[in-house]
């Protein structure tokens, strides 16, 4: 079955139609409500390729680039907390 809205697909699972695949994020309050449960799955999470874009030819405030500057030091820390405990979780799967 697919279904069009993270809404959707939550209120599916939740009527017992299946499994989804959502974002954390999505889920939390269902989560802390104990609704819904993750279920540890090798190979996960995936990795999301996001994109910053702006208009082409268009100079940013100061505003936004001081948003855009932000935006990517915020995500190259992720992405070093991320790899981070991906290599310590490699490191105690070989113990």
């Amino acid at each position: 079955m697919e279904v069009g809205s993270n809404e959707a697909i939550k209120q599916s699972v939740q009527a017992g139609l299946g499994l989804g695949l959502l974002s954390r994020a999505t889920i939390e309050q269902e989560l802390e409500l104990k609704r819904l449960v993750v279920l540890d799955v090798a190979d996960f999470p995936i990795m999301r390729h996001w994109y910053l874009v702006h208009r082409r030819g268009k100079r940013l405030s100061a505003v936004a680039e001081a948003f855009k500057q932000f935006t990517l030091m915020e995500a190259k820390k992720l992405l070093h907390r991320k790899l981070d405990s991906y290599a310590k979780k490699a490191r105690r799967s070989r113990e």
